[in-house]
């Protein structure tokens, strides 16, 4: 009774599912981790420079999909951009909310 392999092939394969997805799709280089800056995108959100915030959300989730097609390099460069924009938005938001604490604190009541 001869079998295609070993006894001793098969339980190694078998409690070893890496060299089993390995012989099946070659080595593999390790993925680079994943900066997208969701979360700080969705919080600049919350600042009033809406088309802006709007902006940096959409490079994120743009960083995200290149991510998961496998383009990493094109993932961290809209990354990037969207910490940019994001930070961006933050200033402006900050801005925005100091003129209009100035412009309503230093007007009179007539």
């Amino acid at each position: 009774m001869a079998t295609g392999g070993s006894q001793t092939d098969v339980k190694s394969s078998l409690n070893g599912s890496l060299d089993l997805y390995h012989s099946w799709f070659g080595s593999t280089t390790p993925r680079p981790p994943l900066r997208n800056y969701l979360l700080l995108t969705i919080l600049t959100c919350f600042c009033p420079a809406y088309p802006v915030n709007i902006l940096a959300l959409v490079f994120s989730v743009m960083s995200r999909n290149s991510y998961d097609q496998g383009d990493y390099e094109g993932s961290r460069r809209l990354g990037k951009m969207a910490l940019y924009v994001s930070i961006a938005s933050i200033i402006i938001g900050i801005l925005i909310i100091t003129i209009f604490c100035a412009v309503h604190f230093s007007t009179k009541d007539v």
